[in-house]
């Protein structure tokens, strides 16, 4: 059964979710103050709609509360993005996800109901980073402040060697919870699994422990 979105705001963080979400087969309404954006995305919307999202009028009157997800992508306008928040809630939306613009925009988001908030500047500039201090690492996703989840490429040094020889859970604290080999997949591999160089290890842990394991392991 296919979801039904709303994303209000359609720069590029925005833009980029109503194509994504489209592009999965998702009904989304594209929503935004600006007629040039909206007309943007009319044809990769299923609804592209120039609206006000702090006048609660509007949004009842577009039936926002019946779909299932609404995503608040507006970008550097704070107080515009608190007011949609308030509206959607008040109206009775069931999932809300909002764009923070800083630390003190997520705590207010919060405390007036968003359901989740996303930093995609600050997440993706921690990516970048981690991806750029060790070659190892292809990508890096934050589950929480201290826990991660991060692609590694298996160097000479693990090569033959299987998960059981190399004890990384004991030693490291991390699990590898799946090997990606050329194009197969390897979910919950077993303990006599030999790693290969080459091999991208999905690796799951405290940041400070995966970092141990890079430090210790991987760099060369």
């Amino acid at each position: 059964m296919k979801k039904e979105f709303v994303v209000i705001g359609l720069g590029r963080f925005g833009g980029s979710i109503v194509r994504s979400l489209a592009d999965q087969g998702m009904e989304v309404m594209a929503i935004d103050m600006d007629e040039d954006k909206v007309n943007e995305f009319s044809s990769t919307a299923s609804h592209a709609v120039v609206a006000d999202s702090t006048d609660e009028s509007v949004l009842k009157s577009l039936g926002i509360r019946n779909f299932d997800h609404v995503i608040v992508a507006i970008g550097d306008n704070i107080q515009s993005s608190i007011l949609t928040t308030i509206m959607l809630k008040e109206i009775g939306v069931k999932k809300i996800t909002v764009k923070a613009q800083n630390d003190y925009h997520e705590k207010v988001l919060r405390k007036i109901g968003a359901n989740q908030v996303v930093h995609p500047e600050r997440d993706m500039g921690r990516r970048i980073a981690h991806n750029i201090v060790s070659n190892n690492v292809l990508d890096y996703l934050e589950l929480s402040d201290e826990h991660s989840i991060v692609e590694l490429v298996a160097n000479e040094k693990l090569s033959g060697n299987s998960l059981i020889d190399l004890d990384i859970r004991a030693k490291y604290g991390i699990n590898i919870v799946a090997i990606k080999r050329d194009r197969d997949i390897i979910v919950s591999p077993q303990a006599e699994e030999e790693i290969q160089e080459g091999d991208i290890l999905i690796v799951i842990g405290a940041d400070t422990d995966i970092n141990r394991f890079e430090k210790k392991i991987l760099w060369t």
